[in-house]
């Protein structure tokens, strides 16, 4: 969009990270377009409503008994050939217990099943335990809201619900790179990619709350098709995990001044839905053509966020150089497969990339 057509200052996103008072101090001089929410700046972790289960005083015993108990249960160690991974009594298998009492049958895309024998139920279910640091509690109760949450919203379904192309055209994007000759997880890299220059009306994108979450729920919907969690075949542990989305956030044009109460709206409902239902999904998320003072901003955050958060956030003034960010990967030449205005010699991303259907 150009300067020329006078459109409303866009307000910052929730993304930045921004509190209102930091958002107040830039004020880029090009007319800006409006920017959405989207997922919470970790998406990975899990709100902090969940109630820690109760612990439960251990009764002393006699030597007796103590003796008599450690003889029993060295009498029931299983043999090799008893063992199952995950066990009864582990915590991915007490949340498979949850979902089977829900009754909803998918999360992500993938039909649940005994994740004793379904790896891609197990990767599920270890994601909503590495969300909560092992807590089982936490785990139990964020799976079930979120199992609830699919039950009512139908995500799989707004994958092919049609949009308003005139609210959302060129406003997100998915794209996926990996290396063909290779079936390891490690050798797809999958991008969302939120293009907030591209609003062209603050009310006409964010008026209708629940219609721009339905839209946003849908592009990472799209990008989940491309991990295709239901095909994995590598189970994951609290310190491996290679089944995670890049994104990155477009900032040209965007004003980091005024802040409507729609866009307020959008932002704070968007973060609640992503970090709630869409837990250990982001590998790294960048932030592109932010202003100079947001830098700042950034750099101040570190004294307060958290570094399993902080490291996963790249802020950068000049969006081309975001190939060069990228780092290593197992897809060969990832940077240059991206678009020339992110660095790379890729098409542009409104010819490789794709999104939620729009008419």
């Amino acid at each position: 969009m150009s300067t020329s057509e006078q459109q409303p200052a866009a307000s910052a996103p929730p993304e930045s990270g921004a509190t209102p008072q930091m958002a107040q101090a830039a004020e880029p001089t090009s007319t800006a377009s409006a920017a959405p929410a989207a997922e919470a700046p970790e998406a990975s972790e899990a709100p902090q409503t969940a109630t820690p289960e109760t612990a439960q005083t251990v009764p002393a015993t006699t030597t007796t008994t103590t003796i008599t108990t450690t003889t029993e249960a060295a009498a029931s160690v299983p043999t090799p050939d008893d063992k199952k991974e995950p066990t009864a009594e582990s915590p991915v298998s007490q949340l498979w217990a949850v979902a089977k009492a829900n009754g909803h049958p998918e999360i992500w895309g993938v039909t649940l099943s005994d994740p004793s024998s379904h790896v891609p139920t197990r990767i599920v279910l270890q994601k909503y335990l590495n969300a909560n640091d092992g807590d089982l509690g936490k785990a139990k109760d964020q799976l079930t809201k979120t199992l609830e949450w699919r039950a009512r919203t139908k995500p799989l379904e707004l994958v092919n619900k049609v949009f308003s192309k005139a609210k959302f055209d060129g406003l997100g994007y998915v794209t996926c790179y990996q290396d063909d000759g290779s079936n390891e997880p490690e050798s797809k890299e999958v991008f969302t990619w939120n293009i907030y220059g591209s609003v062209k009306s603050i009310e006409e994108t964010f008026g209708k709350l629940n219609e721009f979450l339905e839209w946003r729920v849908a592009l990472m919907e799209l990008a989940l098709q491309e991990l295709d969690l239901g095909s994995a075949t590598k189970e994951i542990t609290a310190d491996y995990d290679p089944y995670k989305i890049f994104q990155v956030h477009d900032y040209k044009s965007i004003s980091f001044l005024r802040q409507s109460s729609s866009v307020k709206a959008a932002s704070a409902e968007t973060i609640k839905v992503f970090a709630q239902n869409y837990p250990e999904l982001l590998k790294e998320k960048f932030f592109v053509n932010v202003p100079a003072v947001m830098g700042f901003f950034y750099t101040f955050m570190k004294l307060f966020v958290a570094p399993k958060t902080l490291k996963k956030f790249h802020p950068m003034s000049n969006g081309q150089n975001l190939a060069a960010e990228l780092g290593e990967s197992k897809v060969p030449k990832l940077g240059e497969k991206l678009p020339a205005n992110y660095g790379g010699k890729g098409a542009k991303l409104e010819e490789q990339g794709k999104g939620p259907v729009l008419e």
